[in-house]
């Protein structure tokens, strides 16, 4: 046999789309040639391949090799085809039956001495083997050609995922996909000679059991670390309740960064689909992350706008989509680089992002809820009482000009914070934890969901004309409100979600003028 085909996966943006590699053996000097668009750490694997099957205890064919990407025209990066090229090498020159390898797709790194490494995106893998198996199962069509389709749903259905050890436990989260982890090449060759080979001496591979997970997962702070502050918490609650974007504007050490960071533990857990959708994103991104907790990324006012969004010559998720079905925390908002917040509006009102390169168009998902925190001026003190402000009138319109006014209308709920003075921290109450306020907002999603089927800030203009009603008190209201308040068209709509957010933690059909009026109260900057 001189020619052998493998199945593996490469990975573009978040997906994983499928990837043969085909192994021909010629007569001709000894040569290893790959070709179908390999980027440099594909191209470098043949030498690490070569040394990796010698200290595996096979033999490296001594004749001309060509091995085959494809498809063609779609890029490969990253050493995770080393062992599906390292396979088809040895089932090419007969050192493996071919035969045993259509059940199996195979990603890792090798090192030198044929050991396995862990690799990025073994999730996100998982997840398309999954993805193509339900749509392979769900297909419907006549009789001829469903049996045109019966060996794509074999092979589709059957298919195993061969990955490296530390990938196992990561791997297995994908319900439905059989999960076989080894600790080097020679592992893998042994699990595939004794499918067609009955020696005791072969030993297969272990499946990798899923991984359980708590349904309530556990956070390192809590709510009731924040005394006082009960108009901020309030608007906190509003904020996870309807998905809303947040901004804290108060003197240093008000409290502003202690109250972000509690947002994530207030918020209903994640679904069992969107812990895997966030989880199979750091895993892409080769990032740790807690599973099953909702993402927290607090970025540096010094952050570029590709790091932000993502991108580069071979688009990468940024900080808006690590923060996906999570918060994204800007402090010292007018620190940014102008520009940088700017590239902030379309993602905050599409909930995704598309990077759009000379050879490549890749959408990344953004539904992220934006908490952002400034100072009043310069020095931070302006309006604290404490006389400490110094700061010229011009100065402070400067300082507050640098956040431009499309930005500042895409943020539904703007608070202030005011600094305690220590006596009322001192004798301050402790207030509700996470778990109580969580209860609340869980009940809130789930009348929005139930309602609508997605959450209040989600709602498109149409969707809000259809499922938020006011009576006539009410829409007297609001248009006193938008002349003395010169609300945008964008601005009335906001107020409206936030109103019905108000009404459905309260448990309420209708939205009455205490909503209303609680809605403008934020938005009074």
């Amino acid at each position: 046999m001189s020619f052998a085909q493998v199945y593996t996966r490469s990975v573009v943006g978040l997906h994983a789309p499928q990837v043969i590699i085909e192994v021909h053996l010629s007569q001709g000097l000894p040569a290893l040639t790959i070709v179908g668009l390999p980027e440099a750490a594909v191209r470098e694997s043949k030498d690490r391949v070569r040394s990796a099957i010698l200290n595996s205890g096979f033999q490296f064919p001594n004749r001309r090799l060509t091995i085959n990407l494809a498809p063609a025209d779609l890029q490969k990066d990253g050493a995770r085809l080393d062992l599906p090229i390292a396979i088809g090498i040895l089932a090419a020159s007969d050192q493996l039956d071919p035969e045993s390898l259509a059940g199996f797709e195979f990603i890792g790194e090798l090192a030198l001495n044929g050991e396995l490494r862990q690799v990025s995106g073994s999730l996100a893998v998982a997840r398309a083997m999954k993805a193509e198996s339900l749509v392979a199962r769900s297909f419907t069509a006549d009789e001829q050609a469903l049996r045109q389709l019966r060996e794509l749903q074999k092979l589709r259905e059957l298919r195993e995922l061969i990955v490296p050890l530390d990938n196992g436990a990561e791997a297995s989260r994908v319900d439905g996909v059989t999960i076989l982890a080894a600790q080097n090449l020679k592992a893998v060759c042994n699990h595939l000679q004794s499918l067609t080979e009955a020696s005791a001496t072969n030993e297969r591979l272990e499946v990798v059991q899923p991984s359980t997970v708590q349904q309530h997962v556990g956070y390192q702070v809590d709510l009731a670390d924040v005394k006082g502050q009960h108009h901020a918490r309030r608007a906190l609650e509003i904020a996870a309740a309807g998905g809303h974007s947040l901004l804290f504007t108060g003197p240093p050490g008000s409290g502003k960064t202690l109250m972000a960071s509690r947002l994530p533990t207030i918020l209903p857990d994640l679904s069992a689909e969107d812990a895997l959708e966030v989880a199979s994103t750091y895993s892409v991104a080769d990032s740790d992350y807690d599973y099953g907790t909702r993402p927290f990324r607090q970025v540096h006012h010094t952050i570029s706008a590709v790091a932000l969004v993502g991108g580069g010559s071979r688009p990468k998720p940024g900080e808006i989509t690590l923060a996906n079905k999570g918060v994204l925390f800007l402090d010292e908002l007018p620190e940014f680089d102008r520009t940088v917040l700017e590239v902030l509006r379309q993602p905050l009102e599409a909930k995704q992002i598309t990077i759009i390169r000379a050879n490549s168009q890749i959408t990344f998902p953004a539904n992220f809820q934006l908490v952002a925190a400034m100072n009043p001026c310069p020095c931070g003190y302006d309006g604290d009482g404490s006389g400490r402000c110094r700061c010229r009138a011009e100065q402070i319109k400067r300082y507050q000009d640098k956040l431009s006014g499309p930005l500042l209308d895409r943020i539904d709920l703007h608070i202030t914070v005011p600094a305690l003075p220590i006596a009322d921290l001192q004798n301050a109450q402790a207030g509700e934890t996470s778990k109580q306020v969580r209860s609340r907002v869980a009940a809130a999603h789930k009348r929005q969901l139930k309602r609508q089927k997605k959450v209040n800030n989600e709602l498109s203009p149409s969707e809000s004309d259809q499922y938020i009603q006011l009576g006539e008190g009410e829409q007297q209201l609001v248009q006193l409100a938008q002349q003395r308040l010169n609300l945008s068209a964008r601005g009335y709509h906001r107020v409206l979600r936030v109103a019905r957010t108000i009404a459905d933690l309260a448990d309420s059909m209708d939205i009455t003028s205490a909503h209303v009026s609680e809605a403008l109260s934020y938005r009074s900057k």
